[in-house]
């Protein structure tokens, strides 16, 4: 195996390639059917070197998984808009089914391999608890919505869970057209957030 246009590539880029590898392995065989040295032939570098990058798999893993949720943060804000949050909705939506279809192996890793140990399992929840967290802050900032706070934490998990769920399905069943999923979950949003006068 030739390794020297590799040995080239400066730190930062060879990171990438082994993530990307990581990435893909774990969302075809999870963490525990992931081994270093899958990962380290995928990506086309040593054991050494992914070591120099990574002290164990747990903790390329975990790293994955704080990135991800580094990169929740961009999936949902309170964009400065003259339109409604109803009327918005569905762009944002849109826009997140789509950063699904775009990367859709660390969507597996998160959302459908349950192996790992306690650390693991508690990053996890972690990720979950933080996008409960933005979703609410997002409802939280729209001045139009009247949310009644017992209901606020409840809504936004339902909103989590039920976006989670349809990205799985959209994975298992990617002839579902995107703008159906949008269309659906905007009407189910909207029944939840649309309160009786």
């Amino acid at each position: 195996m030739e390794h020297s246009p590799r040995s080239r590539l400066p730190a930062d880029q060879r990171r990438v390639l082994i993530e990307d590898a990581a990435v893909r392995l774990f969302a075809a065989s999870g963490y525990a059917g992931t081994r270093l040295d899958d990962i380290a032939a995928a990506a086309d570098v040593t054991k050494p070197i992914l070591y120099r990058h990574f002290r164990s798999k747990k903790a390329l893993y975990l790293a994955l998984l704080a990135g991800h949720g580094q990169g929740q943060l961009r999936f949902v804000g309170p964009a400065p808009s003259p339109d409604s949050f109803s009327a918005r909705l569905p762009l944002l939506l849109d826009g997140w089914f789509a950063r699904v279809e775009e990367r859709p192996d660390i969507w597996k890793m998160i959302f459908s391999d349950t192996t790992g140990d306690a650390d693991i399992q508690s990053a996890r929840l972690r990720l979950q608890a933080g996008a409960r967290t933005i979703i609410i802050g997002a409802l939280e900032a729209q001045p139009e919505l009247s949310i009644p706070p017992d209901e606020l934490l409840l809504i936004a998990e339902l909103v989590r869970a039920g976006t989670v769920g349809l990205a799985l399905w959209k994975l298992d069943h990617p002839e579902t057209p995107r703008p159906l999923l949008v269309d659906l979950v905007t009407r189910a949003m909207r029944g939840l957030l649309d309160r009786p006068g």
